[in-house]
């Protein structure tokens, strides 16, 4: 599902996954790329920002049985607006006259009659492998939109929304380890000592009073 338009260069393949913090996760691609559209309508720099589409699954979808008539019928009509595209050429570089129309018509004639007989013989020879006529689709389970680290709280800012708290692509966190002290603590052992004293000499004054 890659768009390439003729103002820009098309970008080099990925051998890899592309790595970032995930700016939103999404459940059509459609919806994924009008989010991009309103980053590049806001003046954001959307170079290097992915689409990655995650759980892909390829869908094929039975439009038709085929028969002989239908191979027929398709390949005449393909074969027709071929004839009609070289019609049209005839009659541009040629002046308008009545023997030119006369070719324009037949040009289309014979564009379908030469799809027809296309149409039936590749019917003939494909049957046995496959009888009926179908579209295949690749589609995801959802679209996750990568972006660079750097540029996660600005895209956030434009789109309004908030930040995740973990990417799917963020590096994991490694914790600094705790450094181990370097010195003994020894504040309140005098207070230890102290309150120990305290209790002798307690003990000692109910000696006493006995």
């Amino acid at each position: 599902m890659s768009n390439f338009s003729g103002f820009s260069r098309r970008a080099p393949l990925q051998s890899s996954v592309p790595r970032g913090d995930v700016l939103g996760r999404y459940a059509s691609y459609t919806d994924a790329q009008a989010v991009i559209n309103q980053l590049a309508k806001a003046e954001f720099d959307i170079k290097g920002v992915a689409i990655v589409g995650r759980e892909l699954t390829t869908v094929e979808v039975i439009t038709a049985r085929l028969s002989y008539g239908r191979a027929a019928l398709s390949g005449a009509t393909s074969g027709a607006w071929l004839g009609l595209f070289f019609g049209l050429i005839s009659t541009i570089i040629s002046p308008f006259t009545t023997q030119q129309i006369g070719i324009f018509f037949a040009a289309i004639v014979a564009g379908a009659g030469i799809g027809m007989i296309f149409g039936v013989v590749n019917y003939s020879i494909m049957r046995k492998r496959r009888d009926y006529a179908a579209t295949s689709q690749l589609l995801a389970d959802h679209y996750d939109i990568i972006i660079a680290p750097g540029l996660t709280a600005k895209a956030h800012t434009i789109l309004g929304t908030a930040a995740s708290a973990q990417g799917v692509h963020s590096a994991p966190h490694v914790p600094t380890p705790t450094e181990a002290p370097t010195s003994t603590e020894t504040v309140g052992s005098s207070d230890t000592v102290g309150s120990d004293a305290d209790s002798a000499d307690s003990a000692r004054s109910d000696d006493a009073a006995k």
